[in-house]
């Protein structure tokens, strides 16, 4: 059975008092920290060995959108098979491809190739470790435990370039390389501590993986609570994806300032997150859940519009990094949400199909934002952005609540 905590705001008290939700952390931490440093490294060695930005952005493009269009399959597969045994494969698979990278250092095309296997890998990972979660704790330590998982990976992301900083002058890239490949095999050691978790088997499931693919889509677009989640949450994403773009265009051309401000900016938003996943895991109840959802989505967005109307890198780093906590909100108000109302052996395809489309959204943003910011300047086109998303956001809580009160599901019932 699940373990329960008695306080459900302090998330040491449920890593201490829970074995296999430490173990899926301890693994996230690990994982998370090695892929960042790999990420440097490997940008470092394409930008050395080609001497082009295109290739750059190539290997961040396969890295993150190529992997979005398998989402489907990433999550029917996640229900299809234990996901104890599929976040275990995961692993391995990617500290292979890592390590084959690490030996052969290929030229670009098949580097590109390798790239994007590994993260095909790491796509499958995502939702069957978020659909895990509700195995491993009560139904009432729900947001607790994402917003755990929730740091670790976002401070394992944090730190690792700043470590990939620390071992490159003294292990090269093929030596941080290495570690990243090590890193995967570590974590699939300590997910052997999880409990075996197969399957729940429903009536009339087809038998392909297509069509359990297939159903999943259907699922999301005939459910009106999960549509309406996932299309808030992708239009959100598709307005403000572009800040990481405009906010380096803002500190230089509109600010005047220079690279130290560029970076400074760049990670206020993570500090944000951080303390956003340490400060919202407490809230956990029906009413809240939606009600942190929509602020996230109101505080994500606003963010942006306020950063556009910044006099100073310290008025934008402020905001940017209260806009952190707005997605940390998000991110753990839609898990929550998801974890409670999608049956469990629906939830790994509604998990890998939602961040499939945030994505796509994001690459979506990343094309027209980019377009609007060339056509325009930073300011105007993170106010834009920013209010696009307040748009979207109103619209969502004018609908979400209604669907929810129609949603016959365990999130209508007490935990």
């Amino acid at each position: 059975m699940p373990t329960s905590t008695g306080d459900r705001g302090r998330m040491l008290h449920l890593l201490r008092g829970n074995r296999p939700l430490s173990a899926l952390f301890a693994a996230r931490i690990v994982s998370y920290a090695g892929d960042s440093m790999s990420l440097v490294a490997l940008m470092l060695h394409v930008a050395n060995t080609t001497g082009q930005g295109l290739a750059v952005a190539l290997l961040l493009l396969v890295g993150d959108f190529v992997p979005s269009l398998f989402s489907p399959i990433a999550g029917a597969i996640s229900d299809r098979f234990d996901r104890r045994r599929v976040m275990i494969w995961c692993e391995l698979v990617q500290a292979a491809l890592v390590g084959l990278i690490a030996l052969s250092l290929p030229p670009l095309p098949l580097l590109l190739a390798l790239v994007a296997a590994r993260s095909i890998a790491a796509n499958i990972f995502m939702p069957a470790s978020r659909s895990s979660i509700p195995a491993l704790v009560d139904g009432k330590d729900l947001a607790t435990a994402n917003s755990v998982i929730g740091f670790g990976s976002n401070a394992a992301e944090a730190f690792g370039p700043l470590l990939a900083a620390a071992m490159l002058p003294f292990l090269g890239i093929r030596g941080v390389l290495f570690v990243d490949a090590a890193s995967f095999l570590l974590s699939a050691l300590v997910l052997l501590a999880l409990r075996p978790m197969p399957p729940e088997r429903t009536g009339g499931e087809p038998e392909s993986l297509l069509a359990q693919a297939k159903t999943g889509l259907g699922y999301i677009l005939r459910t009106p609570v999960i549509r309406i989640i996932a299309l808030g949450f992708c239009a959100v994403v598709a307005c403000n994806g572009v800040d990481d773009v405009a906010l380096v265009m803002l500190a230089k051309d509109t600010l005047r300032s220079g690279d130290s401000s560029v970076g400074l900016l760049l990670g206020a938003v993570g500090i944000g997150l951080l303390f956003g996943y340490a400060l919202l895991g407490r809230y956990d109840t029906r009413l809240s859940m939606a009600a942190l959802l929509i602020g996230g989505f109101f505080v994500s967005s606003a963010g942006n519009l306020l950063t556009g109307l910044a006099w100073s890198v310290a008025a934008a780093f402020t905001v940017q990094a209260v806009r952190g906590i707005g997605i940390a909100g998000m991110d753990i108000a839609s898990s929550t949400m998801l974890q409670r109302i999608v049956p469990a052996g629906m939830l790994g395809r509604v998990f890998g199909n939602l961040y499939g489309a945030i994505g796509v959204a994001a690459a979506a943003s990343y094309i027209g934002g980019g377009l609007l910011l060339d056509a325009t300047d930073a300011p105007t086109t993170l106010v834009i952005a920013g209010t696009g998303g307040i748009i979207v956001t109103g619209v969502v809580a004018a609908v979400l609540p209604r669907a929810l009160r129609r949603h016959q599901s365990p999130l209508s019932k007490p935990t």
